[in-house]
């Protein structure tokens, strides 16, 4: 068996298994839930997004919003938010590939600074939101590689609002351990000078 449907067929055994914990179980972390005061006040900062849009589905969202356009409005400083996140994480099932606090584990690390599609907000929340083969789908392309390369299943119906995502992803920034410079994606290298 190839190591791409073995890890195909892992990733559909850990949906179905966070999926039906969910029906099981209270309907989401109480962390991720957000007082509409609180979510407006994220709106209001400045990120772009607007206050009823992080109470959409994370597929709701990748569909309203034109690519390039998703901005997290939240800061990897601040505790609540990121504690939040990381009780998202956990609850999601993200901890059973990727490990407890991001580090790597049968699928790549989130910590470091290898970006398999890019490091920037809009990329991360729709590559967790669809998967890596719908992304792939709709034109992104690999831009590093990891040692681990499994297909990432589509997170977007089992993390349960936008907000939650955006928490999630706060909670990995709060762990990157990379290079300064790549945290939100590396710069692109310069080509050589021709003739070198």
């Amino acid at each position: 068996m190839s190591i791409r449907i073995w890890f195909g067929c892992l990733a559909a055994a850990t949906i179905i298994g966070v999926a039906a914990h969910g029906q099981s179980s209270s309907p989401g972390p109480s962390a991720a839930k957000q007082p509409p005061a609180a979510a407006a006040g994220a709106a209001s900062s400045g990120s772009g997004a607007a206050a009823g849009d992080l109470n959409l589905t994370p597929p709701a969202l990748v569909d309203k919003t034109p690519k390039g356009q998703l901005k997290n409005p939240y800061k990897d400083t601040d505790a609540a938010i990121v504690a939040a996140g990381k009780t998202v994480y956990f609850g999601s099932g993200c901890n059973g590939c990727h490990g407890g606090s991001g580090g790597g584990g049968m699928c790549p690390p989130l910590i470091n600074d290898v970006w398999v599609y890019g490091g920037d907000d809009d990329t991360l929340f729709r590559l967790v939101t669809l998967g890596s083969d719908a992304l792939q789908a709709k034109g992104y392309m690999r831009t590093g590689m990891e040692h681990v390369v499994g297909p990432m299943p589509p997170m977007g119906a089992i993390v349960p609002t936008a907000d939650a995502l955006w928490k999630v992803i706060t909670f990995v920034r709060s762990n990157y351990d990379g290079a300064a410079k790549c945290k939100f994606g590396c710069p692109e290298e310069a080509p050589p000078p021709s003739g070198s």
